[in-house]
């Protein structure tokens, strides 16, 4: 048996149940998997909240870290006793235990601990296809990446020093500006104060950036537009203030005949290999000191209803992370 956290019914954080259930045996191409953290993500929210319907009751959760307990016939690239991790459909990993796919499941290297792991696995997954996967990014580009200080966006801030990439962030207040430029950002807007749009204009000499990383959506679409340079790539990846609404296709050619892209990390890694090559290059960012996970929040399985109400709220920077 596995305390899990579900919900039946979509709606605020007061819908999470705790129930004990059976774990089972894993079948074909199925690992059980012993979770020791479990990552919070924004996309959480939106699956609990409808805006991703889905059908109930269901368990939450899409990133954790833990120990592999028994594999099912076919798989191969994981055995019994291994650590591992993954970012990954179906929902689940808010429990204690689960069986699930074992292709969206990669073997976690020692060095890494696992909360840690399951701090990274889905924002620093989609840190990878956001800078090597989209568009062509090199030394020498400029990125602005909305919401710098949280935990895409920290992860984000160092993966763009690293590869000698000027980042541009923005956030809500100096303390989380400082935050961001304390991992990596080369300048950080603080969004309360200033105007962006103004800011990224100043600092680009008018030019623009050559993409934006904008996981905020509603709120900030528009103004990301209008800081990108001719042909520059929105990648409109999240919805943390809400969804986007309808645009006129047309006004990309007016402003300089823009590209437009609403990426998802599940598209990325839908390929096992692909995944195992993703997960290899975070692993090694993670590992050689260039990325840097910060967790500044933890909770307990009990406790996952304050933990989206704290993410919900903005009162979160970095990760955070569900301790078993």
């Amino acid at each position: 048996m596995a305390k899990t956290a579900i919900i039946e019914a979509h709606g605020g954080p007061e819908q999470f149940r705790l129930i004990e259930r059976d774990v089972g045996e894993p079948g074909p191409g199925e690992i059980r998997i012993a979770h020791k953290a479990i990552g919070l993500n924004f996309i959480d929210v939106y699956q609990r909240s409808g805006l991703y319907p889905m059908a109930l009751p269901h368990a939450l959760g899409m990133e954790a870290a833990g120990v592999v307990e028994a594999v099912g016939d076919g798989v191969t690239h994981l055995v019994a006793g291994d650590r591992a991790a993954y970012a990954a459909n179906p929902p689940g990993a808010y429990s204690e235990a689960r069986v699930m796919p074992a292709a969206h499941v990669v073997k976690l290297p020692d060095a890494v601990p696992f909360d840690v792991a399951a701090a990274m696995m889905l924002k620093g997954l989609t840190t990878e296809y956001l800078f090597h996967r989209t568009t062509p990014l090199t030394a020498g580009d400029t990125v602005l990446f909305q919401a710098a200080a949280g935990g895409v966006g920290l992860i984000a801030c160092q993966w763009a020093r690293s590869e000698k990439i000027t980042l541009i962030g923005t956030a809500g207040g100096a303390e989380k500006c400082q935050l961001a430029l304390d991992h990596g950002a080369a300048h950080c807007i603080d969004y309360k104060a200033e105007d962006f749009v103004t800011k990224v204009q100043e600092l680009t000499d008018g030019k623009g950036v050559d993409a934006v990383m904008d996981g905020v959506g509603k709120d900030t679409f528009d103004g990301s537009l209008d800081c990108l340079k001719p042909l520059g790539m929105m990648m409109s990846f999240g919805n943390a203030s809400g969804p986007v609404p309808p645009i006129n296709i047309g006004m990309l050619g007016q402003k300089g005949s823009l590209k437009v892209t609403r990426p998802t990390l599940f598209t990325h890694i839908a390929n096992p290999e692909t995944l195992r090559a993703m997960a290899e290059r975070l692993f090694a960012k993670v590992t050689s000191g260039d990325v840097t996970l910060r967790i500044d929040q933890r909770f307990k399985l009990d406790d996952v209803a304050n933990a989206h109400r704290a993410l919900e709220a903005r009162q979160t920077t970095g990760s955070t992370v569900i301790e078993i």
